[in-house]
């Protein structure tokens, strides 16, 4: 397998965008996982993310082991601590929440997490985090005590990733967080995509095939959706929306 990096920004080339299904380490079904997973490839997503903000299983790792057994495509961590990370992972996005001003998520756990990624020779995907107003508060913007981007804002959002393409970081994630009421703006998306050259992924609140045109028409490369998945969705409804983000 490739580089995962290079395969977020070919997939822009070469389709509309790319589509990865989130996966909560609790909130998989391990008796139907072999099952859903099938699904999900032979529908066309291009890649699965796993992690979340609050996972209480104690086998993570585990959980990730079993994934990679049965999964054929590429497994991208998108952790909330260093629980998250294992050796089954083919790429970590390496998060920093530049949208908030805790030290610990800027610039902290990443001391200890670094070491690990390195030792499992785990390829790292060093990713500006911005969490965008997205309606009551959530899950990630609890833990990490972070302001959310105002989602009336997409100027403070294009400077905002700009400082951090500055800085060397090679993705932008901008998220609504897991169950938010509303997705990421199209106007913020063009904003940063007007001002960025790096690959931009959109999560958080996408729910259908036009929500997720509108926002891979406004630049977003890799759309990611999670909860509206969790509780099952037909080969149809899927299918619709792996197209509205690959041929957007």
């Amino acid at each position: 397998m490739g580089s995962c990096f290079d395969m977020m920004t070919d997939l822009r080339r070469k389709d509309g965008a790319g589509f990865a299904v989130l996966l909560d380490p609790d909130k998989l079904s391990q008796d139907a996982l072999r099952e859903q997973i099938a699904q999900y490839e032979d529908a066309g997503v291009d890649a699965f993310f796993v992690g979340g903000s609050l996972v209480h299983s104690t086998d993570a790792c585990e959980a990730l082991d079993r994934l990679k057994d049965i999964c054929s495509l590429p497994l991208i961590g998108f952790p909330g601590s260093v629980q998250q990370i294992s050796g089954a992972l083919d790429a970590v996005l390496y998060l920093s929440i530049v949208s908030g001003r805790n030290p610990d998520f800027l610039f902290g756990r990443h001391l200890y997490v670094a070491p690990v990624i390195k030792r499992l020779g785990i390829e790292s995907i060093s990713t500006a985090y911005m969490l965008v107003e997205s309606g009551p508060l959530t899950t990630a913007q609890y833990l990490n005590h972070s302001l959310p981007l105002p989602r009336t804002k997409p100027e403070l959002a294009a400077a905002t990733a700009l400082a951090a393409e500055m800085m060397g970081m090679k993705a932008m994630y901008l998220d609504g967080g897991s169950g938010a009421e509303q997705p990421v703006p199209v106007e913020m998306i063009t904003a940063v995509r007007n001002t960025v050259e790096s690959p931009i992924i959109v999560g958080g609140g996408l729910r259908d095939a036009n929500s997720i045109a509108a926002r891979v028409s406004a630049g977003a490369d890799i759309i990611v959706v999670g909860n509206a998945l969790e509780k099952g969705v037909s080969d149809s409804d899927l299918k619709s929306m792996i197209s509205a983000a690959h041929g957007a």
